[in-house]
């Protein structure tokens, strides 16, 4: 693990060998649907498992994006929601073709476990690396995890507004006072 991968959202007190169950289960949910097999049940005993919580699964082919599809709500246990999440980006993000059973060697999983959201007032609250953001306006809304604009190497103001671009807003549309803007943190491994 590289040293900016440290920096990048919280710890929320995952093991190592949670944190590999988790990972595990995604090569295994993808596995297993490109081979046309049963997706394996998972149920866990660790009670950090079981907490509900919002997450996402990245699916990354030789270290391009291939596929990611998160949940916000904490509304299932964070095992069945990697899960769920995990098939999603491989079969239904619609930017990519459904994952096939010759990129399985290729691909590589990162699952973000997402803190609640919290509505912020000042930009200033920001903390690129520690946050992610969420931005909506009317019907539209856009979502980037912390590690986009850490990877990145943005600031602030270019998080903000590629986060509005990816809403399908003006950059700038952050600015509007109709616009709201919600910052959150993940444990991304």
């Amino acid at each position: 693990m590289t040293s900016k991968k440290k920096e990048i959202g919280v710890d929320m007190g995952l093991t190592e060998e949670e944190k590999a169950q988790l990972r595990d289960l995604c090569k295994a949910v993808v596995e297993s649907r490109c081979r046309g097999l049963k997706v394996p049940s998972c149920k866990s005993r660790s009670e950090k498992l079981n907490e509900k919580c919002g997450a996402f699964v990245t699916i990354n082919k030789k270290g391009m994006l291939r596929g990611c599809i998160g949940w916000l709500n904490a509304t299932k246990p964070l095992y069945e929601t990697v899960q769920e999440m995990a098939e999603n980006a491989a079969f239904k993000d619609p930017r990519f073709r459904p994952v096939s059973e010759d990129e399985l060697e290729f691909l590589d999983y990162e699952i973000s476990v997402l803190t609640p959201f919290r509505r912020v007032q000042d930009i200033e609250e920001i903390q690129v690396g520690k946050h992610g953001i969420l931005i909506r306006n009317g019907a539209m809304s856009g979502l980037l995890l912390p590690q986009v604009a850490a990877e990145r190497n943005w600031d602030r103001v270019t998080f903000l507004g590629e986060t509005c671009r990816k809403a399908g807003l003006p950059r700038d549309m952050w600015k509007d006072p109709d616009t709201e803007i919600y910052i959150f943190s993940a444990d991304v491994f």
